[in-house]
């Protein structure tokens, strides 16, 4: 779908293209043609790579310790991001405490080079193949995540995985176990094959990979890994893997092939074409796993432990890109149509739905986003609450769902329930005013200065919205740190109590009654033992104070007495 990149027609318009995008819980990545990085939405951990954990609510260029970087491949997971150079290297930042940077050490704020991988050969080359010159050299041609996990594919199709992500037991019988790992380590299952594409969620890993020693054509399998409760796996039971199975659904000998794939929370949605030769290029949605949520799209909200169809989409279709959120799903046609199914709440799935009040309005059928005409799509991507898409062959994208901490990267911190344009080409340094003029056909008079009253205006908003996210971010701060205090986890926005996030005003005792109501039997242990330590500080530090009241009272008729 995406144009060539340097034709005589569009190459001066590259810094303004955008050839890939990726979100995070909440924060997104775009990838410009020029090879750059921008990112808006939540900072928290680093995870835009600004240097700062405050929030951005427009897109804004991360940079690199090289400036003479290219960057040709980004991707998001939960609170971290990945971005890969044409030279191989790989470049992680943010959230780090389960070792998904690859780095020893603390959360990032800005981008860190992954040394780690310059040290490696390749699990797919031999011994001799690594001591002959002729061969090409160890390097990186993909890198993916999700979750606290991060994987890359190296150029000779092996897949490498650090972070927090599913391994065998050590104790030889077998079994599942999920440890940090700091250091990329090689999947050796699929020595002999190649690696194409691969997803993960927060338990577990699916990969596409060739049947033979290199992929051609239609010859892609799908094997999948890791926790199991909600059968995300595909594999027709709940029952956990360590190592890699192959999903027989898709076998060589059905007319379907498999060609993208894209993992939720603990949901999988795969794409499929007919294979060749075909006289029609159609394409077909499966999804599997979890559907509480309708994320599954196959109209109720049961989970499917292999993979069926999404069948209230249209037919015939051909789908450009699929990805998942924690609980929605979201595809884009060629044609330009999108649909999404799942979460609504924070996502504004199905505005034309009829929900009110604390209904939840998930969509367990697919739902078509009305909006603009979205022409030449490149691809869709999905954030916890939040979608991202690329249409216009890259010059245009539009995002929807939770707004919060300027995820939408449209300037505004509100929830939207149907497509807002995202602010691209940003308004930085890296675009020339005679450039937007230009493309916006604004007539700008300059002043003796040479700078026009409209850029006045706009270095002055922008102070100011630096300053109001400095406090957001500090307010953010805190009060992920009383949440960590009490509930033992990072605060997250579908904490913010119901009638908060409805109403704006907030009945505490109410809210007590139902988070208590809501808790499971470890979660009120945790707010026992929480509480009774706070009251025990109280008490001690009343009778300090009241034994001090005594001193006081006592000294004065002491010094009278004598």
């Amino acid at each position: 779908m995406e144009s060539a990149a340097g034709t005589a027609d569009d190459s001066g318009n590259m810094p303004h293209k955008v050839v890939a995008v990726a979100a995070g819980e909440a924060h997104t990545l775009a990838l410009s043609g020029d090879g750059y990085v921008y990112s808006w939405g939540r900072g928290m951990f680093g995870r835009l790579g600004t240097g700062s954990e405050s929030d951005e609510i427009f897109p804004v260029r991360v940079k690199f310790q090289n400036s003479e970087l290219k960057l040709i491949a980004v991707a998001a997971g939960a609170y971290h991001s990945l971005a890969l150079a044409d030279d191989g290297s790989v470049w992680s930042w943010g959230y780090n405490v389960y070792g998904q940077l690859g780095l020893h050490g603390e959360n990032s704020l800005a981008p860190q080079l992954m040394e780690r991988f310059l040290e490696l050969g390749s699990p797919g080359q031999s011994k001799d193949e690594l001591e002959t010159k002729s061969k090409a050299p160890f390097k990186i041609c993909a890198v993916k995540a999700g979750g606290m996990t991060s994987l890359a594919i190296d150029n000779l199709g092996a897949l490498w995985m650090w972070g927090n992500y599913p391994q065998e037991n050590n104790n030889g019988d077998g079994s599942l176990t999920f440890v940090s790992c700091f250091t990329p380590t090689p999947v050796w299952d699929f020595h002999g094959h190649t690696v194409v594409k691969v997803a993960c969620g927060n338990e577990h890993v699916v990969a596409l990979v060739s049947a033979g020693e290199r992929h051609k054509g239609d010859d892609l399998l799908c094997y999948s890994w890791g926790g199991n409760g909600h059968g995300q796996l595909g594999l027709g039971d709940t029952e956990s893997r360590a190592r890699p199975e192959i999903v027989g659904t898709f076998s060589q000998d059905i007319q379907w092939t498999v060609y993208e794939v894209a993992c939720g929370a603990f949901h999988t949605a795969l794409l499929t074409r007919k294979k060749r030769p075909s006289d029609t290029l159609e394409s077909m949605c499966w999804t599997f796993g979890l559907g509480d949520r309708g994320q599954l799209g196959h109209g109720t909200t049961r989970s499917a432990l292999v993979p069926e169809p999404v069948k209230e989409l249209p037919q015939p279709v051909y789908l450009v890109s699929v990805d998942c959120g924690l609980f929605h799903t979201s595809v884009v046609s060629s044609a330009g149509d999108v649909w999404s199914w799942g979460m609504e709440k924070g996502l504004g799935l199905c505005p034309d739905a009829s929900f009110t009040g604390t209904d939840s309005g998930d969509a367990i059928s697919p739902l078509r986003i009305h909006g603009p005409k979205f022409n030449d799509p490149v691809q869709v991507s999905c954030g916890a609450a939040h979608t991202v898409l690329v249409a216009h062959d890259g010059y245009k994208l539009w995002s929807w769902g939770r707004g919060r901490s300027g995820v939408l990267g449209n300037g505004k911190t509100v929830d939207c329930f149907s497509p807002t344009i995202v602010l691209w080409p940003p308004l930085n340094e890296d675009f020339k005013q005679e450039e937007l003029n230009q493309d916006d056909k604004i007539v700008d008079q300059k002043g003796s200065d040479g700078v026009s009253e409209m850029e006045k205006k706009l270095s002055l908003a922008m102070e100011e919205m630096k300053l109001l996210q400095s406090k957001l971010s500090t307010m953010e701060r805190y009060a992920s740190i009383l949440h960590g205090s009490i509930f033992g986890k990072p605060f997250e926005v579908q904490d913010i109590p119901i009638s908060l996030q409805n109403s704006g005003t907030f009945d505490i005792a109410r809210e007590w009654e139902n988070m208590l109501e809501s808790s499971d039997r470890s979660g009120l242990v945790r707010l026992e033992l929480f509480y009774r330590n706070m009251l025990t500080g109280v008490k001690d530090k009343i009778l300090k104070k009241r034994i001090q009241e005594l001193i006081k009272e006592c000294l004065p008729s002491s010094a009278q007495g004598k």
